[in-house]
């Protein structure tokens, strides 16, 4: 068994005032740190019944004799995640809904449907690539905002509601970017109130949350659907902190 991610992170504080290193040589000179192992879950906490790893990647499935009661979650333990800089691949079945949480919560008490709840800023994950329905966009997974920015927007949030400022790809641009039936990479950036997601090396979405309601600190986990069977899979997870946001 490897440490775990408790002992991984000792000493690393994700709400730092120092300056970190823009991408290097390596990954550990870059301040990368690997979530996943390739050979077993630890650090990792969810149903044992719907998570696995399957030639080296996390796989995450329901069935109809295996179901998720609601959504619940794969919850990387033993890390808060502030300003952050998270990379990953996914790839996921047709028609299946699942996500990436971050700066979420584990919620714990008031009767949640299974163990692993999670409540907070998600960065979704679909195989489609036709808008509205695809990935990337941020939802605000068991709070009140739904969608909160869309793929291709700029956009911020104030005390009258959301206010898209700009656009970063089209419709068009966006079904030429993802790879359907296929691995993605999602590469989420958040400093302060402000999140950026970024898909295939293609940024596909700013964010600047009000700060009333913003979101600055939270668990990391990786979603499975309630409802119909469905299933996704995860690889090359890691994150490194980013200089705390004035």
């Amino acid at each position: 068994m490897n440490r775990p991610l408790a002992a991984v992170f000792a000493g690393l504080v994700f709400v730092i005032r120092s300056v970190v290193a823009e991408p290097a040589a390596s990954p550990a000179a870059a301040g990368w740190q690997s979530l996943f192992n390739g050979r077993d879950l630890t650090g990792w906490d969810g149903d044992p019944r719907l998570w696995s790893v399957r030639d080296g990647v996390i796989h995450g499935e329901t069935t109809a004799e295996q179901r998720a009661n609601g959504n619940t979650f794969l919850i990387a333990q033993g890390l808060e995640l502030t300003d952050f800089e998270l990379e990953l691949s996914f790839r996921c079945g047709d028609r299946n809904n699942s996500g990436i949480q971050y700066r979420s919560r584990h919620v714990t008490t008031g009767n949640p449907p299974n163990a692993w709840v999670v409540q907070g800023y998600q960065h979704e994950i679909r195989n489609s690539a036709k808008p509205p329905n695809v990935a990337g966009f941020i939802y605000d997974e068991g709070g009140r905002r739904g969608r909160i920015c869309l793929v291709g927007e700029q956009a911020e949030w104030t005390a009258a509601g959301k206010r898209v400022t700009g656009q970063l790809i089209d419709a068009a641009g966006f079904e030429k970017l993802f790879r359907v039936n296929d691995w993605n990479d999602v590469r989420i950036v958040a400093e302060g109130t402000r999140l950026r997601h970024i898909l295939n090396g293609t940024a596909i979405l700013e964010f600047t949350d009000d700060p009333a309601v913003a979101l600055r600190s939270g668990v990391l986990a990786l979603q499975l659907h309630g409802g119909q069977p469905m299933w996704a899979e995860y690889r090359g997870i890691r994150v490194r902190p980013r200089p705390a946001a004035e």
